[in-house]
């Protein structure tokens, strides 16, 4: 399949080019990924490459290749809800949510792989992805038809989701919203920053307790940027503790990982109607009680 660029394209990743422009499903996308199937003016090109006018985009795949070999990661992990549609687990801190070139191996993916003993034609429907360095709840479904739900259900009050951050610096103010546009920071693909022509961004925050120098901070997401949190913390001048992107890493203390966990999940099941309420808390949470997750944050 081939696609010339339009002229109002540029500065467009092939990615985009190929699931907007293309109409290339997801699972083509990246099973052409893992096998270097994307092409830009006959070379090989990366998904988040950009493109320019007149640039001729094509894409391979076999119709009965697998998206790539995935191998299982025998990690035991935490798995509070079950069923034939979904599965919510709490995510262990300091391994990437989906496997990569990056973590070929040793993923949540090759984890959740594994859990169900290595079935054949496994597909891999993460709803919210957390940072690799971010442990806590996270939801996989395990239909399409429910993946589809969940999605349309995320940023709305049928999915609420609140974190636990241990931070360096306290907060002005005991609780807030931080409303601040975030937007890609010039010359990163990876580190986002607040800029007026960002994104709208709000979280919601309280702080729990202080000490040391910093703070047990409880947020929760009105909006889902990428690095919101780490984002909005970092720019009051109270960024995660461990943070090596937004803050200062802490390997000793925080081995791969920084102090930010998904502690509480209140969702609307997509096919029961039925409400899940699940809270976890991570060690450095020490003392605190679940039900302070669940209070009222005005």
């Amino acid at each position: 399949m081939e696609y010339i660029v339009k002229p109002e394209e540029d500065g467009r990743k092939i990615r985009d080019i190929l699931r907007r422009s293309m109409g290339v499903s997801y699972t083509a996308l990246k099973s052409a990924k893992w096998n270097g199937r994307i092409r830009v003016n006959g070379e090989t090109a990366r998904a988040d490459e950009k493109v320019a006018p007149g640039d001729l985009v094509s894409i391979e795949w076999a119709e009965d290749e697998p998206v790539y070999l995935l191998k299982p990661y025998p990690l035991e992990i935490e798995v509070p809800w079950l069923d034939e549609h979904l599965m919510i687990v709490d995510k262990p801190a300091g391994i990437a949510s989906q496997a990569s070139r990056n973590h070929p191996e040793d993923s949540l993916e090759n984890v959740v792989y594994a859990y169900f003993n290595c079935p054949e034609n496994f597909i891999y429907r993460p709803v919210n992805r957390l940072d690799k360095g971010t442990g806590g709840l996270m939801v996989i479904a395990r239909t399409p038809h429910a993946q589809h739900l969940l999605q349309r259900q995320l940023h709305t009050t049928a999915f609420r989701r609140r974190y636990l951050a241990l931070t360096d610096g306290v907060p002005e103010e005991p609780e807030g919203i931080l409303d601040f546009p975030i937007g890609k920071m010039p010359g990163s693909t990876v580190k986002r920053v607040v800029c007026e022509d960002g994104k709208p961004s709000r979280t919601r925050y309280r702080t729990l307790r202080t000490g040391n120098d910093g703070a047990l901070i409880l947020l929760e997401l009105e909006t889902g940027r990428t690095h919101q949190i780490r984002v909005h913390l970092s720019h009051i001048g109270c960024p995660v503790r461990g943070d090596f992107l937004y803050g200062t890493e802490r390997p000793e203390e925080y081995p791969g990982c920084f102090a930010l966990h998904s502690a509480m999940m209140e969702m609307v099941h997509p096919l029961t109607g039925d409400c899940i309420r699940l809270a976890s808390l991570p060690e450095w949470a020490e003392g605190i009680d679940k039900g302070v997750l669940f209070m009222n944050m005005n």
